[in-house]
């Protein structure tokens, strides 16, 4: 579709995609060649009625962590940080574990932790200390398993190198130098511009932001579909952040992409590679999508509601996409090796076989995700491909069963984190240190 139709199509379509899902607001904008197409539909609150525009802040969740990424590849760009130095070498005492790992998450210790540790300009210090009781779930560089923790650690190398707080990095080194003027920290700086509540339920939620310590993995920035697309843009106009878009991990076949960068998740499609990130913090979303090929860029951002099918449709015309996943009745689960309860900081899943030769996955939330109405769920697992198996219920994406328990089963039930087979958990993660939902990512 040509750059003018285009942005006549989304002008007219997305109010009424908005109001199809339930999406209280939404904006996007599309970059190709030197143009910006902008539209944007609904409203920021319901409670408000403020309109949405073009100049509307939403949060972007775990998309940050792009960002944060890259301010770590500056420091790479100017000498003050290596790439496959322990961490410890930057931050003393750091448990085991490489800047790159953590950049593509395979640092392997658990990464949903979301201990506030205060607003205060030492709350990455104070949180990065808790991390020394957090488990182990596997040895550094096995594997790859989402990591929010691990970019929280990336955002505090980011100001102990730089000596500043992280968020004045992050308006020094990427903000100012890259024009963007609607985007904002923290709620203090968001509140100067026209932003977005999310919402739950239908409802505005109650708080706006998540913990400042998890700033660096996506917890409260927030910006315009413009200013999103300008950070995209630069990635595509500087050589010295093309190493960020080269393959470090393999995923596993789950659905997220083929492979992570250094801070990107990668997809090798048919039209081409397509690089990106999506995001999701307390009601709101947000999707990220490059095709450095066609030099097209997508951004978009909701507030709420069913906000899959309204960003699926608009990709669908800007982007190429992998296909959806179908089931395979040809292919048979194995309920010996896939049976058994997996163990994560925020659920307990248990994988189950019946008398018919069916494999049913159910999953119950633990801790402050239970607190914070995570509800538990159950759904048959059907074939796909080899041990990736597709749920049944509609809306959730595929689960990779890996690794080998010495007994013939898998030691880990993935689903873009790795948990771990019960029977094999070890360590813990320590009094007073709480984690919650998995929020980002």
């Amino acid at each position: 579709m040509e750059i003018d139709e285009l942005e006549g199509w989304l002008r007219e379509r997305l109010p009424g995609l908005a109001e199809e899902h339930g999406v209280p607001g939404a904006a996007v904008a599309v970059g190709t060649g030197g143009r910006v197409v902008e539209a944007a539909a609904g409203v920021l609150s319901t409670a408000t009625g403020v309109e949405a525009t073009v100049d509307s802040v939403f949060q972007i969740g775990s998309v940050t962590k792009v960002l944060t990424a890259t301010l770590v590849m500056g420091l790479v760009a100017d000498g003050l940080v290596e790439l496959d130095a322990p961490v410890a070498r930057y931050l003393p005492g750091f448990r085991e574990a490489t800047v790159r790992q953590l950049l593509c998450h395979t640092a392997g210790f658990e990464g949903d932790v979301f201990t506030d540790t205060g607003k205060g300009d030492d709350c990455l210090e104070r949180y990065v200390e808790l991390l020394a009781d957090v488990s182990q779930t596997f040895e550094p560089g096995q594997m790859f398993s989402y990591n929010n923790a691990g970019y929280s650690v990336l955002g505090r190398i980011v100001e102990v190198v730089r000596g500043e707080p992280f968020d004045r990095c992050m308006r020094d080194y990427l903000f100012t130098p890259l024009g963007m003027t609607h985007a904002a920290n923290d709620p203090y700086e968001a509140i100067l511009h026209r932003a977005a509540v999310g919402h739950l339920g239908g409802r505005p939620v109650p708080v706006w932001a998540m913990a400042r310590s998890n700033a660096p993995a996506g917890s409260m920035l927030a910006m315009t579909a413009r200013d999103l697309l300008t950070f995209a843009r630069a990635h595509l106009a500087e050589e010295k952040l093309r190493a960020m878009r080269e393959p470090q991990v393999a995923l596993p076949d789950i659905g997220w992409g083929t492979a992570w960068g250094l801070g990107w998740a990668l997809y090798d499609l048919p039209g081409g590679p397509v690089f990106g990130h999506d995001g999701n913090t307390i009601g709101q979303s947000a999707v990220l999508r490059v095709d450095p090929g066609r030099d097209v860029s997508v951004a978009i951002l909701t507030n709420g509601g069913d906000r899959k099918p309204l960003m699926k449709e608009i990709l669908g015309r800007v982007v190429e996409s992998p296909a959806e996943p179908v089931p395979d009745p040809a292919a048979r689960p194995d309920a010996g090796r896939c049976a058994g309860v997996y163990l994560s900081s925020t659920s307990r899943t248990t994988v189950s076989g019946d008398d018919r030769g069916r494999l049913w996955l159910e999953q119950v939330p633990l801790g402050l995700a239970a607190q914070a109405g995570d509800e538990p769920y159950r759904t048959e697992l059907l074939g796909w491909r080899g041990d990736s198996l597709l749920p049944a219920e509609p809306g959730r994406g595929p689960v990779a069963f890996l690794g080998d328990d010495g007994e013939g089963r898998a030691r880990y039930l993935h689903t873009g984190r790795a948990d771990v087979r019960a029977a094999l958990r070890t360590g813990a993660e320590g009094p007073g240190v709480p984690v919650a939902m998995k929020k980002f990512g």
